[in-house]
């Protein structure tokens, strides 16, 4: 059996932009979903994931390295994207590992779009292993206050 690694590239990118538009379709404080979800830390398989009843219906992966936990992909099914489901599954996880003290490494986009968005959880980010995508702003400014520019562009 062959992978076609461009094609799931490209389905990966095709997630990740639904997401991000679902994102910018809600407030910079709006993190619930319009439906009452579960989230599940399911640590054997390096995931959270959200469910309605018995139906999981998004999950965001990680991984711990060096102490961290890197957060890498973000998947929301389709029939449920644009309901905030994301984001309230990405600040349950991050609620989830603030007490731990532990800190983050961003791989995912949509992760980063979200505390973007969300700047109280800037400071879970690791300053020495920020990751990919943990700063999505930095390309659209030069200004030194990045995240209140970035804030302004959502009003």
């Amino acid at each position: 059996m062959t992978t076609n690694v461009e094609a799931e590239a490209a389905t990966r990118e095709e997630n990740n932009a639904a997401l991000i538009a679902a994102l910018d379709r809600t407030g910079p404080s709006e993190v619930e979903s319009s439906w009452e979800l579960d989230v599940v830390n399911d640590a054997e398989r390096s995931r959270w994931f959200a469910a309605i009843g018995a139906e999981a219906i998004a999950e965001l992966s990680y991984r711990f390295v060096g102490g961290r936990v890197v957060l890498l992909t973000t998947w929301v099914d389709p029939a449920y994207r644009h309901h905030r489901v994301a984001p309230e599954l990405i600040a349950r996880a991050l609620d989830e590992i603030r007490p731990t003290g532990k800190k983050i490494t961003v791989i995912c986009p949509v992760v980063g779009e979200f505390i973007a968005r969300n700047p109280q959880y800037l400071d879970l980010i690791d300053t020495v292993h920020p990751g990919s995508g943990a700063y999505p702003w930095h390309g659209r400014t030069s200004s030194t206050d990045e995240v209140a520019v970035f804030e302004n562009d959502l009003t």
